[in-house]
């Protein structure tokens, strides 16, 4: 009876330990959309675009929102198992209030004008990674 007894609460304990409320996933969604996580993925939309000609660019476009939508869905199972429903309401917070709009509405900004950067140190990044492979 002792080891019952001592089972139950055991998985009573464990229940109540794992037992964290997870946000919608419509509060994570609007979470991710405006993070500015949108103007990132338009910022690649918009360099790939580049790479593929003309005549192709709306079969692209609809490839490509396809798999942004996997990889939408995809992010917002990882933020439910790595946020709690409070962290989630804290993130909307945030990006509801002034500098979190600023944040969103930059994102693509932001985006182009980094990988601009990082192209700009292109040749050094190559440099420093054959200084260390053999």
């Amino acid at each position: 009876m002792k080891k019952l007894l001592l089972a139950f609460a055991f998985v009573l304990v464990s229940q109540i330990g794992f037992a964290q409320e997870n946000a919608s996933k419509e509060d994570v969604s609007e979470v991710i959309e405006k993070s500015g996580n949108s103007g990132q993925m338009s910022a690649a939309r918009t360099q790939m675009l580049t790479m593929i000609p003309q005549d192709k660019h709306a079969a692209f476009l609809v490839d490509f929102d396809i798999l942004m939508k996997k990889v939408n869905d995809a992010t917002v199972e990882i933020y439910m198992q790595e946020y709690s429903k409070e962290d989630i309401k804290a993130m909307l917070a945030f990006y509801n209030s002034p500098v979190g709009k600023k944040m969103a509405v930059k994102s693509e900004k932001i985006a182009n004008k980094s990988q601009e950067s990082m192209a700009s140190l292109q040749g050094e990044i190559q440099a420093l990674m054959m200084k260390y492979i053999p």
